[in-house]
């Protein structure tokens, strides 16, 4: 059971990383009026994973957080992520 947490928190590190890039980019596309990013790719990223690392784009690069929408999706994904790892750690 040991690996299968370090494996899930590996693939939330690494997904959580490319979802921080993503907002990056999303972000700098928003400034410069280029075709940006899709926010079903960003919900996409979230649920499998990125969702913390989406959040603290958001934060760092003070994107999108005054879309409600938005945010109410990715607070949820983050609520649903903590959760399967709090069951998971009990698992373990």
């Amino acid at each position: 059971m040991v690996f299968i947490w370090e494996v899930t928190i590996a693939w939330i590190v690494v997904s959580g990383f490319v979802g921080f890039i993503i907002m990056g980019l999303d972000k700098a596309r928003a400034q410069d009026r280029q075709r940006r990013v899709p926010e079903r790719q960003l919900f996409t990223i979230a649920f499998m994973g990125g969702a913390i690392g989406i959040l603290a784009g958001s934060w760092a690069f003070h994107h999108k957080t005054g879309k409600y929408s938005f945010n109410v999706v990715l607070y949820l994904s983050v609520v649903l992520w903590l959760a399967a790892l709090l069951e998971l750690h009990q698992l373990a």
